[in-house]
């Protein structure tokens, strides 16, 4: 406990009093509810019969039980997500061009730290899928476990593209990529335009909350009424859109459904993104006090070191979890179908063994993310000295 609170004090004395430690608060809230999201609606279900290799399915409490639909409100963060994103990228793509620091130097050192610990994902998900055909898993829990543990990867790409993009965003209205989106639904369930058509909105709705972030670095978010505008209106607007034009209630997908708020994002999505990101730009003063406390700013700074592992690897661990308890026959909350009150008091109670093999994975997976350790004579990349004088880059989180 001595190392740990001198450990905490360092990253703490070490990091400069101008960072705006919100932005690393608000990035690692984004990623833990999605995390927690996902642990929570996501059940894969062991069938009844016999044989060595029982079959799994996947299925959710929110098809059983639809009035559980808030719960999708408060886990699904991911348009905070890429409104930190586009503020962070388009302020560093600011900084490097002042340090004469060219396109493709600041690109490739943005995607390298997105797509490494891909790498690690690919190569496991590959050898796991060789050893279960070859053992005579059922091809279709084969499937469905691949299609749970790369499902991260479609927002790596979207989020690469609109890095890439980011000098052209700099200076793009949100309003205009609302407007695609907006469109693109009265063309899909107004007009009866064919479906493939709603995966414009996979850029365009993403794309929202991205500008969103640069308009941020731009200082037009700065007044609280920003906030208000956004967190009144996205809800106002989403809350119609689901009472009166037929959307769904939840934000996430549920197997079954007719219409998904998010594969692709609709609508009623990017509204209730809005109010997201309205809420997140009220919270910056609190969390910014809330992360000026030692502990609390170094668990901010460890989730953000570790962002991309903890995405990656997220679902991996559930399954994990999954598998293993197969040993010990169908658990409730676990193998069970999702459709009472009791299997969500079950799975509340599984969250702290999932957090374990999360932990697993990540102390056996981050070196792709943060690089190999550190000989001990070498200066940390949390703490950096310069000139005698200790300065904190915490896991570097505004490149993440």
């Amino acid at each position: 406990m001595t190392h740990i609170r001198a450990a905490v004090r360092q990253v703490h004395d070490a990091t400069p009093p101008d960072r705006d430690r919100a932005v690393d608060a608000l990035r690692a809230f984004a990623i833990l509810g999605v995390v927690l999201g996902h642990w929570l609606v996501t059940a894969l279900v062991a069938d009844t019969g016999g044989g060595s290799h029982p079959a799994l399915h996947t299925a959710s409490p929110l098809q059983h039980m639809p009035w559980l639909a808030p719960i999708s409100w408060v886990f699904q963060t991911l348009a905070v997500f890429f409104m930190v994103g586009g503020h962070v990228a388009t302020r560093g793509h600011v900084s490097a061009r002042a340090r004469g620091i060219g396109y493709p130097q600041w690109l490739r050192a943005r995607l390298s730290r997105l797509f490494k610990p891909v790498a690690a994902v690919l190569a496991l998900w590959t050898a796991a899928v060789a050893a279960l055909l070859l053992t005579g898993a059922d091809p279709g829990t084969v499937r469905a476990l691949v299609k749970l543990a790369l499902s991260p990867l479609w927002f790596l790409l979207v989020f690469a593209a609109l890095t890439a993009a980011t000098p052209l965003l700099t200076r793009i209205n949100p309003l205009w990529p609302l407007a695609v989106v907006l469109h693109v639904d009265l063309l899909r369930f107004g007009l009866g335009a064919p479906g493939w058509i709603g995966w414009l909105n996979l850029p365009a709705g993403w794309l929202v909350p991205y500008t969103l972030g640069a308009a941020w670095t731009r200082g037009e978010l700065e007044r609280r009424r920003s906030g208000w505008i956004l967190l009144t209106g996205g809800a106002a607007a989403t809350a119609g859109l689901v009472a009166w034009a037929g959307y769904p209630a939840s934000m996430v997908g549920v197997p079954g459904a007719s219409i998904s708020n998010l594969n692709p994002p609709t609508l009623a999505a990017v509204t209730f993104g809005l109010a997201q990101c309205g809420l997140a730009l009220l919270l910056r003063e609190r969390l910014g006090r809330a992360t000026s406390r030692p502990l609390a700013w170094a668990a901010v700074a460890l989730v953000n070191l570790s962002a991309m592992t903890i995405f990656l690897w997220h679902q991996t661990a559930l399954m994990a979890t999954t598998a293993t308890g197969l040993f010990a026959g169908r658990l409730p909350g676990l193998h069970t179908q999702p459709d009472d009150l009791g299997w969500v008091a079950a799975r509340l109670a599984w969250i702290p063994v999932f957090a374990v093999a999360l932990t697993v994975c990540w102390a056996a997976f981050r070196g792709y993310e943060q690089g190999p350790r550190r000989p001990s004579n070498r200066p940390s990349r949390v703490v950096r000295v310069h000139r005698g004088k200790s300065t904190a880059v915490p896991g570097r989180p505004h490149r993440a």
